[in-house]
């Protein structure tokens, strides 16, 4: 593609130029401004690009490429300072020189991006505990330095300790970004591993060349815009080619294997075990430490400081972990729960579809051999050659018949359940019609009723006979379990509940003895002679196909309740907000 090949003209070039200049030039200002300037545009080009992959990029992505920005920002920082000491002072940099600390830092966000991983899918819940393993790594990172040079440093200035150390602590870091590098260019597919491996051999250029430099500086051989620094310009044109690799082509997620899976887990193992290693410096500086006494009691402070703020940071991951484990056991419970319904509403309709097929032949047979009795009981009643224990007996003869042609009928219609034609229904204007058809019935039965139906509900999708001989059936059950008791209370409510429409209708009765049976085909809790079971197991049945759901429970003061959910029709028509009370 042309972009590419303009590209690695372009750095092919500013190498040959920074190559000629280090060996015609002799040093002095004109190849210090030379190379410091150019070395600062060039790694500010960088971050201006990987400024630009983040503003552009998403999700993980754009964190990556954020904290990218960030540390090419501090090497900015850095080269920036040195540029000012050697340019505009027009003086050595001095040493011990604060740029080190920025530069030693500017590998931290480096590592923070390689261990985000933005090649694999985000989880959204867990991010914030590798984000909580990063920060405890970064200041791990930050305590070596304060443990390590900052005393010889500025506690008790001693360059060739301070620069020895400094040297082993900066290549101990670039080491541990390689290996990052390599296990992910290595493990990932795609255009993220394209990516990867150019950052690896661009870190592996930078590895070197920071570290024959750092060599060159404490021989006295470096000056800027020497040879020494022809690796570096090539190790960040190859950082501009990695960014604008990802720019022209979007790299993918890539799928993650259970191998890579168990290596994630390293990161917490890491930063458990960069707690662990406090202590030991601590004893170490205690009693092994050759260093003045400013220096020791200096890294003293410094680890305990460390060990105070980690020990938040553990604190604060271990309360986020407990809350997350709450949040687990909740959801587990939830879905147990869930599936436990899921599971008795299985069982519930295979049983009525079962006993519909078997009862729908039986029902026909009987019928007519019950239809035979009816009449010849009624034939033999009338008879005017029987005594009055006789015509007792063939009238209770036809009561049993007839109570056996309920039952049969009964059968029929339970069998007989088949999905209707569904229309949208208002179901607080069927409810309250409902009521007020057995209202009569309730009140002469001391039985005070309740209504408190909120206009406006949403229509259901649904069938309006079915829909109301549900309630029809509800409400006599109720009336049932009232008229045991000499009467009482009963309560109807109809509410808008986030996507359904909520019917309760509630009792002061005795209860129900077994409510989680109260559905079973054939299960009533009436008297003898009183109920067939059949009703409550085909209002089952009928919410069922509508998709809603329904209850029953007793209630703590005493009495029954039932709940029926419907789901609102998605072309739902709402009435004027209003509250019906009776």
């Amino acid at each position: 593609m042309i972009w590419k090949k303009y590209w690695w003209t372009c750095a092919a070039a500013l190498i040959l130029l920074c190559s000629v200049a280090a060996l015609t030039l002799h040093p002095g200002p004109a190849l210090t401004a030379f190379g410091d300037i150019s070395q600062l545009l060039l790694i500010l080009g960088c971050t201006i690009l990987m400024s630009a992959n983040a503003v552009s990029g998403r999700g993980q992505a754009r964190i990556f490429w954020g904290l990218m920005a960030a540390g090419c920002s501090l090497w900015t920082a850095s080269a920036a300072l040195w540029t000012y000491y050697e340019v505009l002072l027009r003086q050595d940099v001095p040493d011990p020189f604060v740029g080190d600390v920025i530069l030693f830092i500017h590998i931290v966000p480096f590592m923070a991006a390689v261990a985000l991983r933005p090649h694999r899918p985000q989880e959204g819940q867990k991010l914030y505990f590798s984000t909580l393993n990063f920060v405890m790594l970064l200041l791990w990172w930050m305590f070596l330095y304060a443990f390590l040079v900052f005393p010889e440093q500025y506690v008790v200035t001693h360059i060739a300790v301070y620069s020895r150390n400094y040297d082993l602590l900066y290549m101990l870091e670039n080491l541990v970004l390689l290996c990052a590098l390599g296990v992910l260019a290595a493990g990932v597919h795609g255009a993220w591993k394209k990516i990867y491996w150019n950052f690896f051999l661009a870190a592996v250029v930078y590895t070197w060349s920071s570290e024959t430099i750092n060599a060159a500086i404490s021989r006295g051989r470096y000056y800027t815009g020497s040879l020494y620094d022809v690796p570096f310009v090539a190790c960040v044109c190859w950082l501009i080619w990695a960014a604008l690799l990802a720019r022209k082509m979007p790299p993918a997620y890539d799928p993650v294997t259970p191998r890579r899976n168990r290596l994630l887990a390293m990161t917490p193992r890491l930063a458990m075990l960069a707690i662990l290693s406090l202590p030991v410096m601590s004893f170490w500086t205690v009693f092994a430490d050759p260093a003045p006494e400013p220096v020791r009691h200096f890294r003293l402070m410094v680890t305990l400081v460390a060990v105070l703020v980690l020990g938040l940071f553990v604190f604060l991951r271990q309360y986020l972990l407990d809350r997350e484990l709450v949040r687990l056991l909740r959801q587990s419970h939830n879905s147990l729960e869930n599936l436990r319904r899921l599971q008795t509403q299985l069982v519930q309709k295979e049983k009525l579809a079962s006993l519909g097929q078997l009862v729908a032949g039986a029902a026909h047979e009987i019928n007519y051999p019950l239809a035979e009795i009816l009449g010849l009981s009624e034939r033999l009643a009338g008879h005017s050659g029987l005594d009055s224990s006789q015509v007792s007996l063939a009238t209770k003869i036809g009561q049993q018949a007839r109570r056996t042609c309920e039952l049969v009928s009964g059968l029929l219609s339970f069998a007989q359940q088949a999905p209707a034609e569904k229309a949208l229904v208002d179901i607080g204007a069927l409810l309250q019609r409902s009521v007020q058809m057995e209202l009569l019935r309730l009140e002469t039965r001391k039985i005070h009723v309740e209504i408190s139906i909120a206009s406006g509900l949403p229509r259901i999708w649904g069938n309006t006979n079915q829909l109301f001989q549900c309630c029809l059936e509800i409400i006599g059950n109720a009336m049932d379990a009232l008229d045991e008791v000499g009467g009482g209370i009963f309560r109807v409510t109809a509410r808008a509940e986030n996507n359904e429409v909520v019917l309760e209708f509630a009792d002061s009765g005795p209860g129900i003895r077994q409510p989680e049976r109260v559905f079973d085909p054939f299960y009533t809790t009436k008297a003898v002679g009183k109920g067939t079971g059949l009703g409550l197991s085909a209002t089952y049945g009928v919410v069922q196909d509508h998709r809603g759901q329904i209850a029953c429970h007793n209630q703590p003061e005493g009495g029954a309740v039932f709940v029926l959910r419907f789901p609102i029709a998605a072309q739902s028509v709402g009435l004027q907000p209003a509250m019906a009370t009776a």
